[in-house]
């Protein structure tokens, strides 16, 4: 019979134990499919050793059916892109930063809202610090 003691991180057996780095998210999951699978244990107290809930041993148990080991990876979460950001509002930000230097951020983020795309003041500000479009300070136009 074969086990998987979570403190070692490691495979133990009757006769010999095969070690696996604690980081190794895909071989702590592999083992608990085994176990849930093929162990007398089954999928429900697998999952609960492994800290798993029932639902999310069945999603990691189909997606592995379909992908194989690599659907045992984990997988960096949240957006994968800028969504309100985009080019096309980031552009539209420094076009009415060059037309009015001396346009607010929320004044620039309610023009572009005005066009129908999607902005926060919070973004526009971000876009401004990003590319350097800040308004110049008074203490450095009075030492010019």
């Amino acid at each position: 019979m074969l086990a998987f003691d979570r403190d070692q991180h490691r495979r133990v057996g009757h006769h010999c134990s095969l070690p696996a780095p604690a980081e190794d998210d895909i071989s702590r999951t592999l083992a608990m499919l085994i176990e849930g699978e093929a162990a007398a244990v089954g999928p429900r107290q697998s999952a609960e050793t492994f800290g798993f809930s029932k639902s999310r041993y069945y999603q990691i148990r189909k997606a592995f059916q379909i992908h194989g080991a690599k659907a045992l990876a984990s997988h960096k979460r949240g957006p994968k892109r800028q969504y309100r950001r985009t080019q096309e509002v980031t552009r539209q930000v420094i076009r009415h930063r060059f037309l009015d230097p001396d346009a607010t951020a929320e004044v620039i983020a309610q023009k572009i809202r005005q066009t129908g795309l999607t902005i926060s003041t919070r973004s526009v500000e971000r876009v401004i610090e990003d590319f350097g479009l800040q308004k110049k300070t008074s203490s450095l136009l009075s030492a010019t």
